[in-house]
């Protein structure tokens, strides 16, 4: 390779290459790789200092590189020395190359190597050399912290400044490396960063106008004053007139911009301060002349717009006050349209593209807030749908953006610019290229649900167009031999039309709906299909389907045999309708077709005969002809719904429902039925005593309470079922005796509570409002119970309660938080739980305003009122996240508190011969952890993720429980934040390993081999997820560990295992709620 002939040297350094390229990794565990790499390297490292021949420098620098990406070696010093004296020669590709070989080393060299690194350039930069080496070594700064992340954190301190102090140089190219730095920083070292951030940003917005040789303001003051064509002159002029190769000004703009995006993406939490500084400047340079750093600014507003979207997407949550940042966001939206204006005239399909991405993302952002703005846009996006040299992906774009604006806004909106859209939509729905056809068809459906909405009036005449809409359509929904997306959206769409202009389109309705009943005979395309006659089938204009219903029923009804849920549930779904709306169509047969297979789908069983009799005995008979006595044979869900079938039957024949109502309690009351009639029957009982009332069942109430005491607690959940419901329907019979029952029976005062619970909540809010001053009575005598099972369910009785008369009953609740009863603050933090649900309520709004007092039980000196009130968090985390989001900066405290170990909680138990340790804390802590987890998902932009990993790792090495908690989320973690994860991963590693290598006593009971089993199979997907961080196998500590799993045949065979495992590749979900 030394050698003078070109030719040799390289073959021989090709020669090197590839025998380095297939050596094993070191990790592995191999010493060849060691052995080869260590013989190799001091011939490089003599190759290296051969100045006289640069091409043999730079072969070797490439070789180095090679080999230091593929193995971890032990010879680092040597290599690092001879790489630093390479970074003074005086030819750049020698030291480009020194600093490429420095990244691949940096990942994998000891902290003291790093540290000898950092501090040497750090010395060399502070000496003020000449601005050539100065260049090299903040390029080389940047690659150590791209390349070594976390670990230049602590040096920040001192380089930071250096390096701003180096932006002030009068040379672009220098500014540029140091832009490119500051990137890499932020990226890799976001807390670290926090205290230069606002430097940095001061400084990007200085750079990121920086652009001596242009006039923008002469550029804007023609601007208006020019028609399009002279514009267009005039760019190629001013193109001519600024052509300079020696303009470096844009390399400045592009990495200030880039930098930027680097803090936007970072930093959720500076959004509002963005939004006030950074926007304008982003959206003012829109105009910027160079294509690459036009790119550059959208992307950046893009990334900006992303951080502004809900972490978790638009939120059921109605209680979130919008937020600030998207208030600021609306502010702007005329100074953005109005800048994006001009551009997306632009010939450069790039610049639109960007504003497409952008308008897009912002359409998505601000739903229906575009409205006022729609007439500037609409010429934008005609003129990049109809112009001739508009490439594919800038139609798709421009459809795409057309396609979320329509479906953003209301129709009256876009009406008037319908006659201007419609017309290049169609001819893209007619394109050869399938991307833009399906695009196009889905832009159609939607320009036919605002040209005729069905679900108000409009005067909008939208017969002109429906002709040519329903022809595009109509060619792509005949033709056989286009693609699968192309033929499902075609078919959808004309659903739409048929549902919105069914009434208008005369004989061509019919050969329409025979091209449906066509394709519902495909297998491919009879999903789509189902799901479009449903949309049809439910539309107000009574679309006349008779003709297809005969043939088309006993198809769709043979679809419920068919092993595909989608394909039943959508199937369930469009018979429905069409029973609902058709049903004078429906002839005995067409009925018998279909309730055959939905009996035969249910129970298994042929039913022929259509009556009463004959459906109840179909519904009931296999639960009589059980051979086994164990009555959860079927699946529990199967009795349930059994029960709702032969209730809603008894709704359709009253006559015959008393009959069979007397003959259930007869099953119930009779000692010779199998647990599963009896069972059955109380649940019907209860379906049928919803809707029915039975005051002329005088002893029912007895057969209930008889049920009460069997041995099986199946008979005895469908017994207060039934009685629950039962008083549903009967309210001013039973509810009395209910409640005097519940006061009067302390043993059976559990299961009476269980119905009191299912008759809450069946009830409405109107019906319960004349009771519930006696209930909430009642409840409240049992809220000091000693048994927790009780306290329950009258903690959740008062929260269902409270949803009834919210701003009567949370003042009542809140006032009994200060009893002195820990008892009674524990079911009253329970309650507050109950009335967190995940969907809108009437009590959101004031929930906000106390959930504060009753979290404050976090701080309460007993430890179940504190274990409760941790649940009661997780709940409001989980369901509605905007109630607890403000508050958690003084409420993060008391939860971290929590994780931790408690001496004085720890007690020794003796068992005979042997000492037992038992942790009175143990759940407290599980509830904190679980509190964490869902914290992770619903408010991760409100957490110090470092703060919050400090207890992660402690949670490691806690008990059994908890170390199987912290492993998912650990897993979770290396999901969601994994350059915080990575700089963390020694302090993480030790424990893992340590539960990995952990080796049960001998002699230990078999449930103690298979807990530790399941601990280290737990902590494998942990090492798993995080091995799937990018380069984080660069770590030694992770390295070694990787190593010793794959040494290790018992750790491999389980580490192997996971691979397949999808809980390893999507990481576990825990529901904690």
């Amino acid at each position: 390779m030394v050698s003078n002939k070109e030719q040799l040297r390289d073959i021989s350094s090709m020669g090197l290459k590839t025998v380095i390229a297939e050596l094993p990794p070191s990790s592995t565990g191999l010493s060849l790789t060691v052995n080869v790499c260590r013989k190799i390297t001091s011939q490089l490292i003599g190759a290296l200092g051969m100045q006289d021949d640069v091409s043999i420098q730079l072969e070797a620098l490439d070789i180095l590189s090679d080999m230091l990406s593929t193995a971890l070696v032990s010879i680092h010093q040597s290599i690092l020395t001879s790489l630093l004296a390479q970074l003074m020669s005086p030819r750049m590709a020698v030291r480009k190359r020194s600093i490429i070989a420095l990244g691949h080393l940096v990942p994998s060299c000891s902290p003291t190597l790093f540290t000898h690194l950092t501090s040497h350039l750090m010395g060399e930069l502070s000496r003020g050399p000449p601005t050539a080496s100065v260049r090299t070594y903040i390029q080389c700064l940047a690659t150590v912290s791209r390349r070594g992340g976390h670990r230049i954190g602590e040096h920040l301190q001192k380089i930071v400044p250096m390096v701003v102090k180096f932006c002030n140089v009068e040379d672009d190219e220098l500014r540029e490396f140091c832009f490119q730095a500051f990137e890499a920083f932020v990226s890799r070292c976001p807390k670290e960063m926090s205290p230069h951030i606002q430097a940095i940003i001061k400084l990007c917005l200085k750079y990121i106008i920086y652009d001596p040789n242009y006039n923008y303001d002469a550029d804007d003051d023609e601007d208006d004053s020019m028609d399009t064509e002279d514009r267009e002159n005039e760019d190629q002029e001013s193109d001519d007139e600024y052509s300079d190769d020696d303009d470096m000004s844009w390399k400045v703009r592009r990495s200030s911009v880039k930098c930027l995006e680097a803090i936007i993406s970072s930093r959720r939490d500076l959004l509002v301060e963005l939004y006030g500084s950074v926007s304008p400047t982003l959206v003012s340079r829109f105009k910027e002349r160079e294509e690459n750093v036009k790119t550059d600014i959208f992307s950046a507003y893009v990334a900006l717009l992303r951080q502004t979207r809900h972490p978790h997407g638009p939120t059921l949550d109605t209680g979130a006050k919008e937020e600030p940042a998207t208030c600021l966001l609306k502010k702007q939206v005329p100074m953005i349209v109005k800048a994006l204006h001009r551009q997306l005239k632009e010939k450069s399909m790039r610049c639109r593209q960007g504003c497409f991405n952008l308008l897009t993302e912002m359409a998505n952002v601000l739903p229906g807030q575009l409205g006022e703005h729609i007439p500037a846009l609409i010429p934008g996006i005609i003129y990049s749908l109809t112009d001739k040299s508009t490439s594919s992906n800038m139609k798709i774009d421009a459809l795409a953006f057309l396609n979320v604006l329509l479906s953003s806004h209301k129709p009256e909106i876009f009406q008037p610019h319908i006659s201007v859209i419609l017309p290049p939509v169609i001819q893209c729905v007619e394109d050869p290229f399938y991307k833009i056809t399906s695009e196009a068809l889905q832009v159609t459906q939607q320009i036919v649900k605002l040209m005729r909405p069905l679900d108000k009036p409009v005067s909008f005449d939208a017969k002109p167009y429906i002709k040519n809409v329903f022809a595009c359509t109509s060619k792509r929904l005949r033709a056989a031999d286009i693609d699968q997306e192309v033929k499902e959206r075609a078919i959808f769409c004309m659903g739409h039309i048929l549902s919105h202009f069914g009434d208008q389109l005369g004989g061509d309705l019919q050969p329409t709906l025979q091209i449906f009943l066509e394709r519902l005979k495909n297998e491919i395309t009879r999903l789509v299909t189902v799901k479009t006659l449903t949309l049809v089938a439910s539309s107000p204009l009574k679309i006349d389907l008779r003709p297809i219903l005969t043939e088309g029923i006993p198809m769709l009804g043979s679809f419920l045999r068919k092993n595909q849920r989608a394909l039943k549930l959508n199937t369930t779904t469009a018979l429905n309708v069409m029973v609902t709306n058709y049903s004078d169509s429906f002839k005995p047969p067409l009925i018998e077709s279909i309730l055959s297979e939905f009996f035969q789908v249910l129970v298994a069983t042929k039913t022929t005969n259509m009556g009463y009799g004959d459906l109840l005995k179909g519904l009931r008979g296999p639960f009589y002809d059980f051979k086994s006595t164990d009555s959860m044979s079927v699946h529990k869900q199967s009795y349930y719904s059994v029960a709702k079938c032969v209730a809603a039957l008894s709704m359709a024949c009253p006559k015959e429902a008393s009959g069979v109502v007397t003959n259930l309690i007869q099953e119930v009351k009779n000692p010779k039925s199998s647990e599963p009639v009896r069972i059955l029957s109380l649940l019907c009982l209860g379906e049928i005593g919803r809707f029915m009332n039975f005051e002329g069942q005088k002893e029912l109430k007895g057969v209930i309470m008889e049920a009460f005491g069997s041995p099986n607690e199946e008979v005895k959940s469908a017994a207060y079922f039934a009685l629950g419901n039962i008083c549903v329907g009967n309210l001013r019979e039973y509810l009395p005796f209910m409640l005097k029952e519940i006061g009067s029976q302390p043993k059976r005062q559990y299961l009476l509570l269980h119905s009191l619970k299912e008759m809450i909540s069946a009830l409405s809010a109107d019906s319960l409002k004349l009771h519930v001053e006696n209930i909430w009575a009642l409840l409240f005598k049992h809220c000091e119970c000693a048994e927790e099972g009780t306290r329950n369910i009258v903690a959740e009785c008062l929260g269902k309660l409270t949803l009834v008369s919210p701003s009567e009953f949370l003042p009542r609740l809140k006032k009994q938080l200060s009893s002195g009863s820990p008892l009674s603050r524990s079911t009253v933090v329970t309650a507050v739980k109950f009335t967190i649900v995940d969907h809108p309520m009437p009590i959101d709004s004031l929930l906000k305003g106390c959930i504060g007092d009753f979290l404050k039980t976090l701080q309460d000196p007993d430890l179940n009122v504190r274990r409760v009130a941790l649940v009661m968090f997780n709940s409001a985390a989980h369901n509605k996240p905007s109630l607890i989001r403000g508050l958690l900066t003084s409420l993060l405290p008391h939860l971290y508190k929590e994780t931790q170990i408690r001496k004085d909680l720890v007690r020794e138990v003796e068992m005979g011969p042997f000492k037992h340790t038992v942790d009175d804390g143990l759940d407290v802590r599980k509830a904190a952890f679980e509190c964490m987890y869902t914290l992770l998902d619903s408010c991760l932009d409100c957490l110090d993720i470092f703060e919050f990993l400090n207890h992660v790792e402690e949670g490691l090495k806690d008990h059994y429980d908890i170390k199987m908690l912290t492993f998912i989320m650990l897993a979770r973690l290396s999901k969601l934040c994994p350059a915080a994860v990575v700089q963390r991963l020694d302090r993480l590693v030790e424990p893992l390993k340590a539960t990995c290598t952990t080796k049960v006593k001998a002699g230990s009971v078999k449930q103690e081999f298979e807990k530790q089993e399941e601990l280290r199979r737990s902590a494998m997907r942990a090492v798993a997820a995080l091995l799937s961080i990018s380069e984080v196998e660069k770590s030694p500590a992770m390295a070694e560990f990787a190593n010793q799993i794959r040494s290790n045949a018992e750790m491999a065979t389980i580490f192997e295992s996971l691979q397949g495992d999808p809980l390893t590749g999507a990481v576990e979900s825990m529901d904690t709620s």
